[in-house]
C-alpha cells in the first residue's frame, strides 16, 4: 500500500499501483488497475512484429487511467461507447479485482476480447468495467490488441495475424501474472462480443492457445477465416492505393491515419446498389481479421473445431434475435425480400425455404425479414455451425430476444450491457431505455458468472436432438426452448 492506501501488486516487470473502488477492507470494495502493458509499444521497428515482452520497469508504474488504444478518433461504428486513448503503449490490459495482491485468493478469471469488427473498438469502455464480476468473486481482465491492417494485414516479410498474437501474448501475460491480482491461473475464461467473439471462436480452434483458457463464451461471434488468396488480395490492392510495394518496408512508409483511411476504402468499395455492401459481407466476410496462414491458423476454424480442437473446453454461445434487422429497416419496406434473398442465396429452394421458416417471426415487413437473413447468415449460423461439430463437447446454446425499446429489435450489441450487468453505465440508456430489466441483467450475468465460476452455466447443454436454446427475454418466451435457431437451418 501507498500512504494514501491505493492498491500495488507487483508482477514480473514491476510494480504497478491500481486505485479503489469502495471503501478498502469492506466487502463491496474491489481495485481497477488500467493500461497495465504486456508488450512494448507496435512503433517504429516494431510497428508490424509479433508483440515483443515489455522491458521491466523501476518504481512503481501508475496505473490509475486508461491506458492508449490502437483505435484513433471516434469511429462511430457500434453502439457501445468505446473512447480512444492516444499514446503508442496501446497494447496493454486492465484488471479488475477484489482481491488484489492475495496471491492465495485462486479467484476465478475473464479474459474479455472487444468487438468493432477487427478495425475499431476500445478496452476503455465503461460497458467493460469489471465492478459487477468483481462484486462475484471474479477477477477480469480486458484486452487491448492491434486493429485492421496493422493487426491483421497480409504482409510480406511481416509475421501473420498480429492482431492473434497480441492475444496469444494477453493470455500469457495473464497465465504469469494474474496470481499476483487474486486470480487463479489455471481458471480462465475467455469472452468477447462480435469481432470479440469471433476471435474466442478462433483461439477456441487454436492448438498453440489450448494451455491458456479453460471455458469460453462468445457473444455475437463470426465465424469466417480470411482465405490466403483473400489476404494477399487486400493487402495487394492497399498497397497499389497507397502507392507502394506491398511488403513490410512498403507499408512502414505510410503514415498510419492516411493507411487507416485506405484500409477503409479496401475494406467497403464503393456501390451503386443499397444491397451491394450485405452482398459483400455475406460472401466475403470482414477484410481484416484472422487469416489462414499455415502458421497460427492452419486450417478454417470450423474444422479444426469438428475435429475436436478444444472439445474439452466448456463452451457458451449464441446471438442475439436481430442483430442486423436495424440496418435493413433504414431501406424501408419497399424492398421485396425475395430478390433480395435471391442475390444473396444462390440455391432457389433455399431462398424458398428461409422464407417459409420466416414468415411467421417477421410478419410482413420485407426489411425486418430481410435483416432476419442477414442476421442469420452473418451472426446466428454460426452459433449452430459452431455446435452441430462440438456435438459431443460440453457446449450450451442462447439466444438474446429482449427488444430494445428504442429500436424496436433485439440489435447487436443490445445484450452487453446485461451480460456484464452495468445497466446504469454512460450510453446504456440510448440502447435499452431508461428502466431496462434489471432481472434479466440477473439473469445473463449470472450465467456468465456461472461458466466462469463452475463451467455450467445453468441449463441443459444443446444437442442435435433437442436443439435446447436458454431464451433470455423479460417475458414469458424467456426459458430454455427447443430448437431455438429453427430460422437458421435453410442456411446451414
Amino acid at each position: 500500500m501507498t500512504a494514501a492506501g491505493e492498491p500495488i501488486v507487483r508482477i514480473g516487470s514491476g510494480s504497478v499501483r491500481g486505485r479503489w473502488r469502495g471503501t478498502p477492507g469492506t466487502e463491496a470494495a474491489s481495485a481497477a488497475f488500467l493500461g497495465i502493458p504486456f508488450a512494448q509499444p507496435p512503433v517504429g521497428d516494431l510497428r508490424f512484429a509479433a508483440p515483443v515482452a515489455v522491458e521491466p520497469w523501476d518504481g512503481i508504474l501508475d496505473a490509475a487511467d486508461h491506458g492508449a488504444t490502437p483505435q484513433r478518433g471516434d469511429t462511430g461504428i457500434t453502439l457501445i461507447p468505446e473512447p480512444s486513448v492516444p499514446g503508442d503503449s496501446t497494447l496493454n490490459v486492465n484488471v479488475f479485482t477484489p482481491r488484489p495482491g492475495e496471491a492465495d485468493a485462486a479467484l476465478p478469471v475473464l479474459v474479455y476480447i472487444h468487438g468493432g469488427g477487427f478495425v475499431s473498438g476500445s478496452p476503455a469502455s465503461p460497458w467493460y468495467d469489471g465492478a459487477s464480476f468483481s462484486r462475484d468473486g471474479i477477477v477480469t481482465v480486458v484486452v487491448s490488441y492491434r486493429l485492421g491492417f496493422d493487426g491483421f494485414g497480409h504482409i510480406d516479410g511481416a509475421p501473420s495475424n498480429r492482431g492473434v498474437r497480441d492475444w496469444l501474448a494477453a493470455l500469457e501475460w495473464v497465465r504469469q501474472n494474474i496470481a499476483a491480482f487474486g486470480g487463479d491461473p489455471g481458471r480462465v475464461t475467455i469472452a468477447g462480443q462480435s469481432a470479440g467473439g469471433g476471435a474466442v471462436l478462433t483461439l477456441l480452434g487454436m492448438p498453440a492457445a489450448q494451455h491458456l483458457f479453460h471455458a469460453a463464451w462468445s457473444l455475437s461471434g463470426p465465424l469466417r477465416d480470411i482465405s490466403p488468396g483473400r489476404a494477399q488480395q487486400l493487402s495487394a490492392e492497399l498497397a497499389r492505393l497507397a502507392g507502394v510495394p506491398a511488403t513490410r518496408a512498403g507499408f512502414a512508409t505510410v503514415p498510419e491515419d492516411r493507411l487507416r483511411d485506405l484500409q477503409q476504402q479496401v475494406a467497403a468499395p464503393a456501390s451503386t446498389s443499397a444491397l451491394g455492401p450485405i452482398v459483400a459481407m455475406i460472401e466475403d466476410g470482414l477484410a481484416w481479421g484472422p487469416a489462414i496462414d499455415g502458421d497460427l491458423i492452419v486450417r478454417p476454424t470450423i474444422e479444426a473445431i469438428r475435429d475436436g480442437v478444444g472439445a474439452d473446453k466448456p463452451l457458451v454461445l449464441g446471438a442475439t434475435d436481430d442483430e442486423f434487422t436495424m440496418v435493413t429497416a433504414a431501406m424501408g419496406d419497399d424492398v421485396d425480400p425475395a430478390p433480395a434473398l435471391a442475390l444473396l442465396l444462390t440455391d432457389p429452394a433455399s431462398v424458398d425455404a428461409y422464407l417459409d421458416a420466416n414468415r411467421a417471426h417477421r410478419g410482413t415487413s420485407a426489411a425486418a425479414l430481410l435483416g432476419r437473413f442477414v442476421s442469420d447468415a452473418v451472426f446466428r449460423s454460426s452459433v449452430v455451425r459452431v455446435a452441430r461439430a462440438r456435438a459431443a463437447a460440453p457446449t450450451w446454446v442462447y439466444r438474446f430476444s429482449w427488444a430494445s425499446p428504442t429500436f424496436g429489435w433485439a440489435i447487436h450489441c443490445v445484450d452487453v450491457p446485461f451480460w456484464f450487468d452495468c445497466l446504469d453505465a454512460p450510453g446504456v440508456a440510448a440502447i435499452a431505455g431508461d428502466s431496462p430489466p434489471a432481472a434479466l441483467a440477473d439473469a445473463v450475468h449470472g450465467s456468465a458468472v456461472a461458466l466462469i465460476r463452475d463451467g455450467d452455466p445453468g441449463w441443459e447443454p444443446w444437442s442435435r436432438s433437442t436443439g435446447s436454446t436458454r431464451v433470455f427475454d423479460d417475458g414469458a418466451a424467456s426459458g430454455v426452448h427447443a430448437d431455438g435457431y429453427a430460422s437458421v437451418h435453410a442456411l446451414v
